[in-house]
């Protein structure tokens, strides 16, 4: 089998392995970039390499010799954009020629969500190296709705009436490895990844509550209420601000708006999400 000119990170993750999955099923013979590669899938095709993002030596022989990367954003972290430009920038030393990055629906440097800042930030810092990228901005994933609700069916945050238009994770990994199976063709591309509706918390936890046959429900909580009810977590502040701007986000109407990326990429509609939950294990 030839030498893969493919990388995917993340490969131990859900989004990551999906798409090393549907690789493997296209016979795209890759490489995949793991922190630890005896956890990495048994895939055909598929050669496990050790490499972290903020390791960049290991990064820069895990990509030494490819030509396309996809690169699942980082673990969640204080200083995820540092991880990322450290790995960006193994990628240049390493001759990659294309980044295709999974970034956030409304990536900005104003954005109201704080991790999207982050992204904006990493995609500013792949087009100043000149590299070929292809963006893919996710919205929420579907696949996370279950877990707004707390245990008692109810989804609390201060999100008003807003709207966001969640993508299933199965819906991004077709996209994603038909983007990577002819990765000349979305050079310089922006993709918005969405479902297919966008939906209020209200419509989200009615569709839970059609699917699970349990009575879900949305409490619009103010700011001060939502830090209030998150605190018990400990969490360190950058994460609070995370969590809680994923639903002042929704409120200012930034995760609003359906694409037609996902059927125009996949060539089968986006998931919804009370189908995307109908096929999750039940809980």
């Amino acid at each position: 089998m030839a030498e893969p000119t493919v990388v995917v990170t993340g490969a131990t993750g859900r989004l990551g392995g999906r798409v090393a999955r549907r690789l493997a099923e296209r016979e795209v013979p890759q490489r995949l970039l793991v922190r630890s590669p005896e956890r990495a899938p048994q895939l055909p095709g598929a050669t496990p390499v050790r490499g972290s993002y903020d390791d960049h030596d290991a990064v820069v022989r895990g990509l030494s010799g490819a030509e396309t990367v996809f690169m699942v954003s980082a673990s969640e972290s204080a200083d995820r954009l540092a991880q990322h430009k450290v790995f960006v920038d193994a990628a240049v030393e390493a001759g990659v020629r294309h980044l295709v990055y999974v970034s956030f629906f409304g990536a900005a440097p104003d954005a109201t969500f704080t991790l999207a800042r982050d992204h904006f930030h990493t995609e500013e810092h792949i087009r100043a190296t000149g590299l070929a990228y292809t963006f893919l901005r996710d919205n929420i994933y579907a696949d996370f709705v279950p877990d707004l609700a707390g245990a008692d069916g109810v989804i609390r945050g201060p999100a008003g009436q807003g709207r966001a238009a969640f993508v299933a994770q199965d819906d991004i990994a077709d996209a994603s490895a038909a983007i990577l199976a002819r990765p000349a063709d979305h050079a310089g591309a922006t993709y918005d990844l969405t479902g297919p509706a966008s939906l209020s918390l209200d419509e989200a936890a009615a569709a839970l509550s059609e699917v699970r046959g349990r009575t879900f429900t949305y409490h619009p909580e103010t700011v001060e209420e939502a830090y209030a009810s998150r605190a018990s977590y400990d969490a360190p502040q950058w994460q609070l601000d995370a969590w809680v701007s994923t639903y002042t986000a929704i409120a200012a109407g930034e995760l609003d708006g359906v694409s037609d990326a996902v059927p125009r990429l996949t060539g089968h509609p986006a998931t919804s999400v009370a189908d995307v939950v109908r096929g999750m294990p039940p809980r």
